[in-house]
């Protein structure tokens, strides 16, 4: 994370990053020029904020051809808080998926288990 502006300084801004457990939303171009917003799960290191895909989603191909992007991880209930920005994505390759493990590790900590919620009968 490069520039910090607004009400949170780096460090708070650093901090939600990092303890969030909601998806990233995403926003870039599609390859024929249109805009798109998508949701993912991410972990926040190193300053970075990291992702993970199939080598073959979609919006691998459009980050290949427009790496541009906006982001936003933000809570969806009152009171509203989170961190939002644009940048550019890099795109590496995650043959053996340690990133995409290490992104639903991080987004799902904390939370139960499907079955493990309770069960409700009528």
């Amino acid at each position: 994370m490069d520039d910090v502006d607004g009400a949170w300084g780096r460090d708070r801004a650093e901090r939600f990053l990092r303890n969030s457990r909601i998806p990233i939303r995403l926003g870039c171009h599609t390859p024929g020029g249109g805009l798109w917003i998508l949701s993912l799960w991410y972990r926040y290191r190193d300053g970075r904020l990291e992702c993970a895909t199939g080598a073959d989603a979609r919006v691998i191909e459009s980050l290949r051809e427009d790496p541009g992007v906006a982001f936003e991880v933000s809570t969806n209930d009152p009171p509203y808080k989170g961190v939002r920005g644009a940048g550019r994505a890099d795109l590496e390759s995650d043959e053996d998926k340690a990133t995409l493990r290490a992104d639903a590790r991080a987004g799902l900590r904390g939370r139960r288990r499907p079955r493990d919620r309770p069960h409700v009968t009528h």
